[in-house]
């Protein structure tokens, strides 16, 4: 079967050149972010597998978790979804309608993975610096990895920037086995 991501990739599109041209980005990423949280609880997943429930009932639940100028377009938009049993891909279709907006909107979402915590400072220039490599706005989301040893990881779509002192020791054993 294909990859979840794929499956939903049209679906996502599709809702963001809605939201887009409706200038609804903001009440769609709300709405999406609201069903895809309902459609992952898991007792909303067994009434999405459920063949006794009908994809009105379900529109209805997840269409009722969101009330925002979308709500309309959205609710048509999750009846299509639930016509062809794709409800379940909220998650992932919410997931690539946020990458979209972020690239319209000219943001880029940056993953720091650091062995420890990062001093206030130190994260303001870390983002001012890759804000002007990418040229982009950057909004930043850290966490702690302490089996990094020291450094950090930085990722920002398919750029990837490994500043470990556990990736440098890997790249040296690798050098030197070679």
């Amino acid at each position: 079967m294909a990859d979840r991501a794929t499956i939903a990739r049209p679906y996502a599109r599709a809702a963001f050149a809605h939201a887009r041209e409706a200038k609804t980005l903001a009440e769609w990423s709300k709405l999406l972010g609201a069903a895809a949280a309902g459609s992952a609880d898991a007792r909303v997943a067994r009434l999405i597998g459920n063949p006794h429930v009908t994809g009105d009932e379900l529109v209805d639940l997840l269409g009722g978790l969101s009330k925002h100028a979308a709500a309309d377009a959205g609710r048509n938009f999750l009846r299509a979804l639930a016509t062809n049993r794709r409800l379940a891909l909220l998650p992932q279709i919410a997931v690539q309608f946020e990458k979209l907006r972020a690239e319209t909107e000219g943001v880029v979402e940056v993953e720091v993975v650091a062995a420890r915590e990062i001093a206030a400072p130190q994260e303001k220039r870390l983002q001012a610096a890759l804000a002007k490599r990418l040229g982009r706005e950057v909004r930043m989301h850290t966490r702690i990895d302490e089996s990094l040893i020291g450094g950090a990881i930085v990722r920002a779509g398919d750029l990837v920037i490994d500043g470990t002192l556990k990736g440098r020791l890997e790249r040296l054993d690798s050098a030197l086995r070679n």
